[in-house]
Protein backbone atom coordinates (compact mmCIF):
# COMPACT_ATOMS: atom_id res chain seq x y z
CA UNK A 1 0.00 0.00 0.00
CA UNK A 2 2.69 2.56 0.71
CA UNK A 3 4.64 1.80 -2.37
CA UNK A 4 1.83 2.74 -4.25
CA UNK A 5 0.82 5.70 -2.37
CA UNK A 6 4.22 7.12 -3.01
CA UNK A 7 3.69 6.27 -7.10
CA UNK A 8 0.44 8.02 -6.67
CA UNK A 9 2.39 11.01 -4.74
CA UNK A 10 5.11 11.71 -6.97
CA UNK A 11 3.48 11.04 -10.67
CA UNK A 12 3.38 14.09 -12.26
CA UNK A 13 -0.38 14.58 -12.59
CA UNK A 14 -1.04 17.19 -14.98
CA UNK A 15 1.10 15.36 -17.67
CA UNK A 16 -1.26 11.94 -17.26
CA UNK A 17 -3.96 14.58 -17.61
CA UNK A 18 -3.26 16.15 -20.58
CA UNK A 19 -1.73 11.93 -21.51
CA UNK A 20 -5.42 10.99 -20.98
CA UNK A 21 -7.20 14.08 -22.64
CA UNK A 22 -5.33 13.58 -26.12
CA UNK A 23 -5.56 10.06 -26.41
CA UNK A 24 -9.15 10.10 -25.64
CA UNK A 25 -10.07 12.82 -28.32
CA UNK A 26 -7.64 10.82 -30.72
CA UNK A 27 -9.67 8.32 -30.36
CA UNK A 28 -13.04 9.79 -30.69
CA UNK A 29 -11.55 11.12 -34.00
CA UNK A 30 -10.25 7.70 -35.19
CA UNK A 31 -14.06 6.99 -35.04
CA UNK A 32 -14.70 9.60 -36.82
CA UNK A 33 -12.41 9.20 -39.71
CA UNK A 34 -13.84 5.97 -40.06
CA UNK A 35 -17.11 6.55 -39.44
CA UNK A 36 -20.06 5.11 -42.05
CA UNK A 37 -23.48 6.57 -41.71
CA UNK A 38 -24.81 3.58 -43.46
CA UNK A 39 -23.48 0.58 -41.74
CA UNK A 40 -24.59 0.02 -37.71
CA UNK A 41 -20.69 0.28 -36.47
CA UNK A 42 -19.90 1.65 -33.10
CA UNK A 43 -16.93 3.15 -31.54
CA UNK A 44 -15.87 -0.56 -29.71
CA UNK A 45 -16.44 -2.48 -33.04
CA UNK A 46 -12.84 -4.10 -33.61
CA UNK A 47 -13.24 -3.96 -37.27
CA UNK A 48 -12.71 -0.69 -37.39
CA UNK A 49 -9.85 1.39 -36.26
CA UNK A 50 -11.36 2.77 -33.51
CA UNK A 51 -11.84 -0.67 -31.45
CA UNK A 52 -8.23 -1.80 -32.52
CA UNK A 53 -6.91 1.84 -31.40
CA UNK A 54 -8.90 0.78 -28.41
CA UNK A 55 -7.17 -1.93 -28.05
CA UNK A 56 -3.70 -0.48 -28.30
CA UNK A 57 -5.37 1.98 -25.51
CA UNK A 58 -5.37 -1.11 -22.92
CA UNK A 59 -2.07 -2.21 -24.11
CA UNK A 60 -0.82 0.96 -23.45
CA UNK A 61 -2.12 1.01 -19.53
CA UNK A 62 -0.36 -1.96 -19.12
CA UNK A 63 2.88 -0.28 -20.03
CA UNK A 64 2.49 2.47 -17.82
CA UNK A 65 1.93 0.34 -15.26
CA UNK A 66 5.12 -1.56 -15.84
CA UNK A 67 7.02 1.33 -16.14
CA UNK A 68 6.16 2.74 -13.20
CA UNK A 69 6.97 -0.56 -11.23
CA UNK A 70 10.53 -1.25 -12.80
CA UNK A 71 13.76 0.55 -11.15
CA UNK A 72 14.37 4.17 -12.40
CA UNK A 73 17.67 2.72 -12.93
CA UNK A 74 17.16 0.56 -15.59
CA UNK A 75 16.71 2.95 -18.14
CA UNK A 76 20.25 4.29 -18.41
CA UNK A 77 21.87 0.64 -17.40
CA UNK A 78 20.62 -1.19 -20.09
CA UNK A 79 20.01 2.13 -22.63
CA UNK A 80 23.02 0.15 -25.01
CA UNK A 81 21.72 -3.09 -25.47
CA UNK A 82 18.16 -1.73 -26.31
CA UNK A 83 19.99 0.65 -28.98
CA UNK A 84 21.62 -2.25 -30.79
CA UNK A 85 18.69 -4.59 -29.88
CA UNK A 86 16.79 -1.90 -31.88
CA UNK A 87 19.60 -1.40 -34.50
CA UNK A 88 19.54 -5.40 -35.18
CA UNK A 89 15.23 -5.43 -35.73
CA UNK A 90 15.79 -1.92 -38.30
CA UNK A 91 18.14 -4.73 -40.38
CA UNK A 92 15.54 -7.52 -39.70
CA UNK A 93 12.44 -5.22 -40.79
CA UNK A 94 14.68 -4.64 -44.23
CA UNK A 95 14.83 -8.65 -44.54
CA UNK A 96 11.63 -9.87 -43.55
CA UNK A 97 9.58 -7.07 -43.03
CA UNK A 98 6.16 -6.19 -45.31
CA UNK A 99 6.11 -3.99 -47.79
CA UNK A 100 3.59 -1.68 -47.39
CA UNK A 101 2.94 1.75 -49.44
CA UNK A 102 6.39 1.00 -50.75
CA UNK A 103 7.93 0.77 -47.52
CA UNK A 104 9.61 -2.13 -45.91
CA UNK A 105 9.06 -0.59 -42.18
CA UNK A 106 6.57 -3.12 -40.61
CA UNK A 107 6.67 -6.57 -39.01
CA UNK A 108 3.17 -8.08 -39.85
CA UNK A 109 2.26 -9.80 -36.76
CA UNK A 110 -0.61 -10.95 -38.00
CA UNK A 111 -3.14 -8.98 -35.21
CA UNK A 112 -1.42 -5.99 -35.61
CA UNK A 113 1.81 -4.30 -36.99
CA UNK A 114 4.68 -3.50 -35.17
CA UNK A 115 6.97 -0.39 -36.77
CA UNK A 116 10.43 -1.02 -35.29
CA UNK A 117 11.85 2.66 -36.08
CA UNK A 118 9.04 4.26 -33.75
CA UNK A 119 10.60 2.58 -31.21
CA UNK A 120 14.35 3.23 -32.07
CA UNK A 121 13.67 6.68 -31.08
CA UNK A 122 12.90 5.51 -27.13
CA UNK A 123 16.18 3.66 -27.89
CA UNK A 124 18.47 6.33 -29.10
CA UNK A 125 17.05 9.21 -26.73
CA UNK A 126 18.22 7.07 -23.75
CA UNK A 127 21.53 6.01 -25.43
CA UNK A 128 22.20 9.79 -26.40
CA UNK A 129 21.34 10.36 -22.80
CA UNK A 130 23.72 8.03 -21.52
CA UNK A 131 26.47 9.35 -23.76
CA UNK A 132 26.25 12.70 -22.95
CA UNK A 133 25.75 12.83 -19.23
CA UNK A 134 29.01 10.93 -19.15
CA UNK A 135 31.70 13.20 -16.97
CA UNK A 136 34.59 12.64 -19.63
CA UNK A 137 32.25 13.80 -22.26
CA UNK A 138 31.98 17.14 -23.39
CA UNK A 139 30.40 18.70 -26.86
CA UNK A 140 32.69 21.31 -27.44
CA UNK A 141 35.05 18.66 -28.50
CA UNK A 142 35.02 17.74 -32.25
CA UNK A 143 35.85 13.80 -31.69
CA UNK A 144 32.80 13.68 -29.02
CA UNK A 145 30.39 15.76 -31.42
CA UNK A 146 31.31 13.17 -33.86
CA UNK A 147 30.19 10.32 -31.56
CA UNK A 148 26.79 11.79 -30.36
CA UNK A 149 26.00 12.41 -34.21
CA UNK A 150 26.78 8.76 -35.05
CA UNK A 151 24.15 7.28 -32.41
CA UNK A 152 21.87 9.64 -34.04
CA UNK A 153 22.39 9.07 -37.67
CA UNK A 154 23.19 5.14 -37.46
CA UNK A 155 19.49 4.44 -37.47
CA UNK A 156 18.65 7.33 -39.51
CA UNK A 157 20.88 5.20 -42.74
CA UNK A 158 18.91 2.08 -41.68
CA UNK A 159 15.28 3.94 -41.72
CA UNK A 160 16.10 5.40 -45.17
CA UNK A 161 16.94 1.82 -46.81
CA UNK A 162 13.21 1.21 -45.68
CA UNK A 163 12.71 4.06 -47.38
CA UNK A 164 10.90 6.37 -45.02
CA UNK A 165 11.35 9.90 -45.33
CA UNK A 166 9.28 10.77 -42.47
CA UNK A 167 10.61 8.91 -39.40
CA UNK A 168 14.24 9.58 -40.91
CA UNK A 169 13.54 12.92 -40.13
CA UNK A 170 12.40 12.74 -36.82
CA UNK A 171 16.13 11.73 -35.38
CA UNK A 172 17.18 15.27 -36.30
CA UNK A 173 14.72 16.06 -33.37
CA UNK A 174 17.46 14.76 -31.18
CA UNK A 175 20.14 17.55 -32.35
CA UNK A 176 18.13 20.12 -30.02
CA UNK A 177 18.88 18.96 -26.81
CA UNK A 178 22.70 18.87 -27.76
CA UNK A 179 22.51 22.27 -27.67
CA UNK A 180 21.04 21.92 -24.07
CA UNK A 181 24.22 20.39 -23.15
CA UNK A 182 26.96 22.48 -24.81
CA UNK A 183 26.92 21.90 -28.88
CA UNK A 184 28.41 25.12 -30.38
CA UNK A 185 25.41 27.39 -31.93
CA UNK A 186 27.21 27.36 -35.16
CA UNK A 187 25.89 23.89 -35.66
CA UNK A 188 22.46 25.28 -35.99
CA UNK A 189 23.49 28.07 -37.84
CA UNK A 190 25.03 25.99 -40.48
CA UNK A 191 22.66 23.66 -40.72
CA UNK A 192 19.75 26.62 -40.70
CA UNK A 193 22.17 28.50 -43.92
CA UNK A 194 22.12 25.21 -45.49
CA UNK A 195 18.66 24.51 -45.17
CA UNK A 196 17.99 27.98 -46.74
CA UNK A 197 20.01 27.08 -49.58
CA UNK A 198 18.41 23.86 -50.32
CA UNK A 199 14.73 25.41 -50.10
CA UNK A 200 16.08 28.14 -52.81
CA UNK A 201 17.61 25.33 -55.01
CA UNK A 202 13.76 24.08 -55.40
CA UNK A 203 12.46 27.33 -56.71
CA UNK A 204 15.79 29.22 -58.50
CA UNK A 205 18.03 28.83 -60.76
CA UNK A 206 21.63 28.14 -60.12
CA UNK A 207 22.46 31.09 -61.49
CA UNK A 208 20.09 33.00 -59.34
CA UNK A 209 21.34 31.64 -56.35
CA UNK A 210 25.49 32.20 -57.70
CA UNK A 211 24.03 36.43 -57.97
CA UNK A 212 22.27 36.01 -54.75
CA UNK A 213 24.97 34.52 -52.63
CA UNK A 214 27.86 37.07 -54.59
CA UNK A 215 25.89 39.64 -52.86
CA UNK A 216 25.06 38.36 -49.53
CA UNK A 217 28.64 38.18 -49.40
CA UNK A 218 29.66 41.03 -50.45
CA UNK A 219 27.09 42.79 -47.81
CA UNK A 220 28.24 40.75 -45.10
CA UNK A 221 32.16 42.34 -45.56
CA UNK A 222 31.41 45.56 -46.12
CA UNK A 223 29.10 45.46 -42.66
CA UNK A 224 31.02 43.58 -40.69
CA UNK A 225 35.33 43.74 -41.85
CA UNK A 226 36.96 44.11 -44.81
CA UNK A 227 39.54 42.24 -43.10
CA UNK A 228 41.53 39.41 -45.95
CA UNK A 229 40.50 36.43 -43.28
CA UNK A 230 37.03 37.59 -43.50
CA UNK A 231 36.90 38.21 -47.39
CA UNK A 232 38.70 34.48 -47.55
CA UNK A 233 36.24 33.11 -44.92
CA UNK A 234 33.60 34.82 -47.13
CA UNK A 235 34.51 33.79 -50.10
CA UNK A 236 34.47 30.22 -48.98
CA UNK A 237 31.36 29.65 -47.54
CA UNK A 238 29.83 31.25 -50.73
CA UNK A 239 31.37 28.31 -52.35
CA UNK A 240 30.38 25.86 -50.15
CA UNK A 241 26.58 27.53 -50.55
CA UNK A 242 26.97 27.37 -54.37
CA UNK A 243 28.52 23.66 -54.38
CA UNK A 244 26.02 22.14 -52.00
CA UNK A 245 23.13 23.85 -54.09
CA UNK A 246 24.63 22.12 -57.03
CA UNK A 247 24.72 19.03 -55.22
CA UNK A 248 21.13 19.14 -53.94
CA UNK A 249 19.71 19.78 -56.56
CA UNK A 250 21.41 16.79 -58.83
CA UNK A 251 20.65 14.75 -56.31
CA UNK A 252 16.84 15.83 -56.07
CA UNK A 253 16.71 15.54 -60.12
CA UNK A 254 18.54 11.95 -60.21
CA UNK A 255 18.18 10.33 -57.17
CA UNK A 256 14.85 11.36 -55.54
CA UNK A 257 11.85 8.84 -56.46
CA UNK A 258 9.45 10.68 -58.52
CA UNK A 259 6.46 10.41 -56.03
CA UNK A 260 8.52 11.95 -53.50
CA UNK A 261 9.87 14.97 -55.37
CA UNK A 262 5.92 15.64 -56.37
CA UNK A 263 5.26 15.63 -52.74
CA UNK A 264 7.51 17.92 -52.26
CA UNK A 265 7.17 20.74 -55.09
CA UNK A 266 3.36 20.41 -54.57
CA UNK A 267 3.96 22.39 -51.56
CA UNK A 268 5.69 25.31 -53.80
CA UNK A 269 3.03 25.00 -56.40
CA UNK A 270 -0.03 22.79 -56.19
CA UNK A 271 -1.02 23.19 -59.93
CA UNK A 272 3.04 21.96 -60.79
CA UNK A 273 1.85 17.88 -60.44
CA UNK A 274 -1.36 16.10 -61.19
CA UNK A 275 -3.80 17.55 -58.80
CA UNK A 276 -5.44 13.90 -58.52
CA UNK A 277 -2.20 12.11 -57.58
CA UNK A 278 0.56 13.40 -55.48
CA UNK A 279 -1.74 16.86 -54.66
CA UNK A 280 -4.65 15.16 -54.10
CA UNK A 281 -4.12 14.63 -50.37
CA UNK A 282 -3.01 17.48 -49.52
CA UNK A 283 -5.93 19.35 -51.60
CA UNK A 284 -8.52 17.18 -49.70
CA UNK A 285 -7.42 17.91 -46.85
CA UNK A 286 -6.96 22.07 -46.65
CA UNK A 287 -10.81 21.82 -48.48
CA UNK A 288 -11.56 19.53 -45.06
CA UNK A 289 -9.48 21.99 -42.66
CA UNK A 290 -11.31 25.36 -44.74
CA UNK A 291 -14.72 23.90 -44.23
CA UNK A 292 -14.82 23.33 -40.67
CA UNK A 293 -14.76 27.17 -40.26
CA UNK A 294 -14.99 28.85 -37.05
CA UNK A 295 -16.83 25.75 -35.16
CA UNK A 296 -16.69 22.99 -36.96
CA UNK A 297 -20.10 21.02 -38.66
CA UNK A 298 -20.37 18.53 -35.71
CA UNK A 299 -19.20 15.49 -34.38
CA UNK A 300 -19.65 12.53 -37.54
CA UNK A 301 -20.96 15.50 -39.54
CA UNK A 302 -17.83 15.87 -41.43
CA UNK A 303 -18.68 15.03 -45.33
CA UNK A 304 -15.05 15.07 -46.52
CA UNK A 305 -14.25 13.19 -43.73
CA UNK A 306 -17.44 10.63 -43.32
CA UNK A 307 -17.15 10.15 -47.19
CA UNK A 308 -13.14 8.94 -47.26
CA UNK A 309 -12.49 11.98 -49.42
CA UNK A 310 -9.23 12.41 -47.42
CA UNK A 311 -6.76 9.28 -47.53
CA UNK A 312 -5.24 8.24 -44.37
CA UNK A 313 -7.25 10.46 -42.70
CA UNK A 314 -7.20 7.87 -39.11
CA UNK A 315 -3.32 8.06 -39.43
CA UNK A 316 -1.40 11.47 -40.93
CA UNK A 317 -4.29 13.39 -41.63
CA UNK A 318 -6.06 12.91 -38.37
CA UNK A 319 -5.61 16.84 -38.12
CA UNK A 320 -8.14 17.63 -41.07
CA UNK A 321 -10.89 15.49 -39.45
CA UNK A 322 -9.94 17.48 -36.10
CA UNK A 323 -10.25 21.07 -38.05
CA UNK A 324 -13.35 19.83 -40.11
CA UNK A 325 -15.80 18.61 -37.32
CA UNK A 326 -14.76 20.80 -34.75
CA UNK A 327 -12.84 23.61 -37.05
CA UNK A 328 -10.97 26.69 -35.51
CA UNK A 329 -11.80 26.26 -31.91
CA UNK A 330 -11.54 22.35 -31.56
CA UNK A 331 -8.48 22.86 -33.69
CA UNK A 332 -7.00 25.75 -30.83
CA UNK A 333 -8.06 23.47 -28.25
CA UNK A 334 -5.84 20.67 -29.59
CA UNK A 335 -2.56 22.27 -30.38
CA UNK A 336 -2.84 24.80 -27.09
CA UNK A 337 -2.85 21.33 -24.82
CA UNK A 338 0.00 20.19 -26.96
CA UNK A 339 2.01 23.41 -26.33
CA UNK A 340 1.10 23.09 -22.54
CA UNK A 341 1.96 19.44 -22.77
CA UNK A 342 5.39 20.20 -24.66
CA UNK A 343 6.17 23.30 -22.13
CA UNK A 344 5.48 21.09 -18.56
CA UNK A 345 7.55 18.10 -20.42
CA UNK A 346 10.27 21.13 -20.74
CA UNK A 347 10.05 22.15 -17.13
CA UNK A 348 10.00 18.45 -15.91
CA UNK A 349 13.21 17.98 -17.93
CA UNK A 350 15.28 21.33 -16.15
CA UNK A 351 14.14 20.28 -12.46
CA UNK A 352 16.68 17.16 -12.92
CA UNK A 353 19.27 17.40 -11.32
CA UNK A 354 21.05 14.55 -13.21
CA UNK A 355 22.29 15.04 -16.77
CA UNK A 356 21.28 11.74 -18.03
CA UNK A 357 17.05 12.89 -17.46
CA UNK A 358 17.73 16.19 -18.05
CA UNK A 359 19.05 15.50 -21.38
CA UNK A 360 15.93 12.65 -21.99
CA UNK A 361 13.73 15.19 -20.88
CA UNK A 362 14.57 17.35 -23.72
CA UNK A 363 14.91 14.85 -26.25
CA UNK A 364 11.48 13.60 -25.41
CA UNK A 365 9.96 17.59 -25.89
CA UNK A 366 11.92 17.76 -29.43
CA UNK A 367 10.28 14.77 -30.45
CA UNK A 368 6.76 15.36 -30.13
CA UNK A 369 7.72 18.85 -31.00
CA UNK A 370 9.17 17.39 -34.30
CA UNK A 371 5.88 14.98 -34.59
CA UNK A 372 3.52 17.31 -33.29
CA UNK A 373 4.65 20.32 -36.19
CA UNK A 374 5.70 18.50 -39.23
CA UNK A 375 2.20 16.26 -39.14
CA UNK A 376 0.11 20.00 -38.51
CA UNK A 377 2.12 21.66 -40.86
CA UNK A 378 1.86 19.24 -43.55
CA UNK A 379 -1.85 19.08 -43.48
CA UNK A 380 -2.17 22.51 -44.15
CA UNK A 381 0.42 22.46 -47.15
CA UNK A 382 3.23 23.99 -45.12
CA UNK A 383 5.41 20.52 -45.45
CA UNK A 384 5.75 18.05 -47.36
CA UNK A 385 3.40 14.90 -47.19
CA UNK A 386 5.53 12.36 -45.39
CA UNK A 387 3.99 10.53 -43.27
CA UNK A 388 4.24 11.56 -39.93
CA UNK A 389 1.46 10.69 -37.06
CA UNK A 390 0.23 13.00 -34.75
CA UNK A 391 1.19 11.87 -31.44
CA UNK A 392 -1.31 10.29 -29.33
CA UNK A 393 -3.82 10.82 -31.68
CA UNK A 394 -3.06 8.97 -34.79
CA UNK A 395 -4.36 5.67 -35.22
CA UNK A 396 -1.67 2.68 -34.77
CA UNK A 397 -0.28 0.55 -32.08
CA UNK A 398 3.23 1.19 -32.41
CA UNK A 399 3.04 4.99 -32.69
CA UNK A 400 1.02 5.54 -29.59
CA UNK A 401 3.38 2.80 -27.54
CA UNK A 402 6.34 4.73 -28.54
CA UNK A 403 5.11 7.76 -27.57
CA UNK A 404 3.39 6.54 -23.79
CA UNK A 405 6.71 4.99 -23.45
CA UNK A 406 9.06 7.61 -23.71
CA UNK A 407 6.46 9.69 -21.94
CA UNK A 408 6.32 7.65 -18.61
CA UNK A 409 9.79 6.56 -18.39
CA UNK A 410 10.72 10.19 -18.10
CA UNK A 411 7.69 10.35 -15.32
CA UNK A 412 9.33 7.53 -13.48
CA UNK A 413 13.01 9.51 -13.46
CA UNK A 414 10.70 12.11 -12.25
CA UNK A 415 9.61 10.35 -9.62
CA UNK A 416 13.01 9.95 -8.68
CA UNK A 417 14.61 13.16 -9.55
CA UNK A 418 16.02 13.95 -5.81
CA UNK A 419 17.73 10.24 -6.31
CA UNK A 420 21.19 9.08 -7.70
CA UNK A 421 21.04 7.26 -11.27
CA UNK A 422 23.10 4.30 -12.14
CA UNK A 423 26.37 6.52 -12.60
Amino acid sequence: MRRRDSILKNLDWPIVFLYIILVVMGWFNIFASVYDPETAFNIFDISLSSGRQLLFIGGSVILIVVILLLDFRIYESFAPYLYILFMLLLMAVLVFGAKINGARAWFDLGIFRLQPSEFTKLATALLLASYVSNNNVKLTEFKHQLIALFIIFLPVGFIMLQPDLGSSLIFFAFVLPLFREGLPAIYLIVAGAFAIVGVLTLLLSLKIIIIIALIVGIIWVVVTSRSVSNIVITSLLILMSVGFSYGFGYAFENLVPKYQKDRILVIFDSNSVDPLGAGYNLNQSKIAIGSGGFSGKGFLEGTQTKYGYVPEQSTDFIFSTLAEEHGWLGSFVVIALFVVLMIRITAIAERQKFKFARFYGYAVASIIFFHFTINIAMTIGLFPVVGIPLPFFSYGGSSLWSFTIMLFVLLKMDMHRTQVLSR
